[in-house]
């Protein structure tokens, strides 16, 4: 009987190839800060990394399709007044992205199509909460504005960006500092990692955890986690004697795990980006050359090694591309962007194909920029899976859609009266909640006049540079 030696796979001649050297992103100041996130976040409009900067924490944005070399005096995203630590953007709106820095807040930016001509200082809004440094932020995969930020203080916030309100605090779960949060793929239960060393899984609408594991790696470096497809959660860590280890764990049974591999002794922290149409799981470690790539099947040894692509120098951070983004004409499956000290270069990821059709078996549908439901839907109980699209004819981003925020009058502790009163506001009784009200309305309707104002005379600035530039 003859046995099948190599195991059949469709990602088992992926491979990694860097752009060319004028594809990549030139003379960018990549931080220095010693934290361990991604420094870099990219959607399929714009790259954000995060930089150098004096008297406070900053950021740069740039069109992916502004390669080459980059102005030194680019316009930065400056309002933080210390270090910025994470950036994310938001899944459901390509404009917006959200940062959170070492001066204890979260700031939400709304980013235009156009390269502006000084530096973005007002964010959408700050959400202040924490009480500590701010190091890690996600957004719910399928609500709406709703964002997760943990910070320093061992306590995790989830919020509605648009009302700028504290949807839920989880702040008596995690006896010390939050090591990594992802969300499953509807959003109803997180995965933590913290110093203590324990692997949890959290309802956050509960604030319980479900189930959890000491000592997933015994190692006492940072873990991380990443749930999958399946359901299960894929871990990196450490062994007691600090080589990096990879795990697979069925939350259902966290006795023993699925899988547990040693894989060197490099003492970088490694970061796992996953990507659930494949599921495959690529391992970027920081200070690393290399990244390594495995798939995660219901067959022993359920960790498949890939492959493992490597170049010469370290990266400092790591930027991983949602699939919409992706070139399928290419058989592009994954593309990374990886910080060097100065500069940003992508990292393609192909599945080698002689046909030029759509290879729909590498491309099945993927989320969209659709939310599924809204923060208070989801804050209820409802939970949705994401809202999908095919990418046979290619994705197009859509045009620049306006994140507004519409703060509730916190000092107005009645319940929101109905939208069908017809009682005019001359009729009504002006008691002080009735004023505080007016007062804050009209507030708002000065900000909102005068951001207009600036919008207008940035676009006046545009324009006199467009009819000077055709003399």
């Amino acid at each position: 009987m003859s046995r099948r030696v190599v195991r059949q796979s469709k990602f088992r001649h992926v491979f990694g190839q860097a752009a060319k050297a004028d594809q990549a992103y030139e003379d960018i100041r990549v931080s220095k800060v010693t934290w361990d996130s991604a420094f870099c976040a990219v959607n399929p409009k714009f790259l954000a990394i995060i930089v150098e900067a004096g008297g406070g924490g900053a950021f740069i944005v740039l069109p992916l399709a502004k390669t080459g070399r980059v102005d030194k005096n680019y316009p930065l995203v400056t309002g933080h007044t210390g270090p910025v630590l994470d950036i994310d953007w938001c899944p459901h709106n390509d404009n917006v992205i959200a940062s959170a820095s070492d001066d204890t807040t979260v700031m939400v930016w709304q980013i235009p199509d156009y390269t502006p001509v000084r530096n973005i200082t007002e964010p959408v809004i700050t959400l202040e909460g924490h009480s500590k440094r701010v190091g890690i932020l996600s957004w719910h995969p399928t609500a709406r504005n709703v964002l997760l930020s943990a910070g320093g203080d061992n306590v995790i916030i989830i919020w509605n960006v648009g009302t700028g309100e504290v949807l839920l605090s989880l702040d008596d779960i995690h006896p010390d500092v939050i090591h990594s949060v992802c969300w499953n793929s509807n959003g109803s239960l997180l995965a933590t990692t913290c110093k203590d060393k324990t692997l949890r899984i959290i309802d956050p609408r509960k604030s319980q955890v479900v189930a959890e594991r000491f000592a997933a790696h015994e190692g006492m470096r940072p873990m991380r986690a990443v749930f999958t497809r399946l359901g299960h959660i894929f871990t990196t860590g450490f062994t007691r004697m600090s080589q990096r280890e990879l795990g697979l764990w069925d939350p259902n049974n966290f006795e023993e795990p699925v899988a547990l591999q040693e894989m060197d002794t490099s003492n970088g922290v490694l970061l796992p980006f996953y990507d659930p149409d494949s599921s495959i799981v690529y391992l970027c470690g920081k200070g690393d050359s290399s990244i390594r790539y495995f798939e995660i099947t219901d067959e022993p040894p359920f960790v498949h090694y890939l492959n493992t692509f490597s170049s010469k120098e370290p990266q400092r951070g790591m930027g991983f591309m949602p699939k919409r983004g992706l070139d399928v004409s290419k058989c592009e499956i994954a593309r990374f962007y990886k910080l060097h000290e100065r500069k940003c270069e992508p990292i393609v990821m192909t599945v080698p194909r002689k046909s030029d059709l759509f290879q729909d078996d590498l491309y099945p549908d993927t989320p969209g920029p659709e939310p599924a439901l809204e923060a208070d839907e989801w804050l209820s109980g409802q939970d949705a899976e994401p809202v999908l699209i095919s990418l046979k004819e290619g994705y197009v981003p859509p045009k620049h859609r306006e994140l507004r925020v519409t703060k509730r009058n916190i000092l107005d502790v009645r319940p929101p009266a109905s939208p069908r009163r017809s009682q005019s506001a001359s009729e009504a009784p002006l008691s002080q909640h009735t004023l505080e009200t007016l007062l804050e309305e009209m507030k708002a309707l000065r900000e909102r006049v005068q951001a207009q104002e600036e919008r207008i005379t940035a676009l006046e600035n545009m324009l006199c540079e467009l009819v000077d530039g055709t003399d």
